[in-house]
């Protein structure tokens, strides 16, 4: 299997690029309009044919090469059925399974970030991994005051989702702003200092009283993320 996570410096957005095999089908989780030609090269490179770029959520950070790979290469762009994107190729429901060339990714409704956040787990008949976006980070969660966001559905999805995968199940989040590269279910059960031994009332107030600033890029990110990141205010400013 081929596997690289790529990285956005500017908004620390992991991307992740799987195929079965040199010269096959491949697919992109959550990548980012600045790395375009960065994403189109490697695919060359190693000889791949995009098949699906897949963004989790709606992000706010960062403008989206959704409609950009699809423009480049053809691929399906895909977002959860929730998502307010009309632009995307096609929207996957709960518990779909996505087919690749031997891959599989099962989809699945994990909100609380944002109220339309999609998971993906590989192969889910005997789970290796999860991307889980940003609802669940390396020893930490995704904020959960806008975009329709929920603590008390972020504790669900985390809970009793993702957290029912086996322990040893890989997790990559959408974002870490440490240089941690992945975790693991069991570990986040043991580690993440807002979940392990709080209850659902303790994260709900936890995550109530972040006081988060807005993110930098969001009246810029998310009208253009609606629109797979192709409006003309899309590019991010300078400075």
């Amino acid at each position: 299997m081929i596997f690289r996570q790529l990285f956005d410096t500017a908004s620390s957005t992991y991307t992740y690029l799987l195929a079965s095999r040199p010269g096959g089908e491949a697919l992109l989780i959550d990548p980012v309009k600045e790395h375009l030609a960065d994403y189109t090269t490697l695919i060359e490179q190693l000889d791949l044919r995009l098949v699906h770029a897949i963004d989790t959520h709606t992000h706010a950070d960062h403008v989206t090469a959704l409609g950009d790979l699809r423009d480049a290469t053809q691929c399906t762009t895909l977002m959860g059925e929730r998502s307010k994107a009309e632009c995307v190729s096609r929207q996957v429901s709960d518990g779909e399974i996505l087919r690749v060339d031997g891959i599989e990714l099962a989809a699945l409704y994990t909100p609380g970030h944002t109220d339309e956040s999609f998971s993906f787990v590989l192969a889910p008949a005997a789970p290796r991994a999860v991307f889980t976006g940003d609802v669940l980070l390396i020893r930490g969660t995704g904020r959960t005051d806008f975009q329709g966001g929920d603590p008390a559905r972020s504790w669900d999805s985390i809970v009793n989702k993702l957290f029912r995968l086996p322990d040893d199940t890989t997790l990559y989040p959408g974002h870490d702003y440490r240089g941690w590269t992945a975790s693991s279910i069991g570990e986040e059960k043991r580690f993440n200092p807002r979940l392990a031994g709080k209850t659902q009332g303790e994260y709900i107030a936890l995550m109530n009283n972040l006081n988060l600033p807005a993110p930098k890029m969001m009246d810029i990110a998310v009208p253009a993320n609606l629109a797979c990141g192709q409006p003309a205010a899309a590019p991010r400013p300078q400075g």
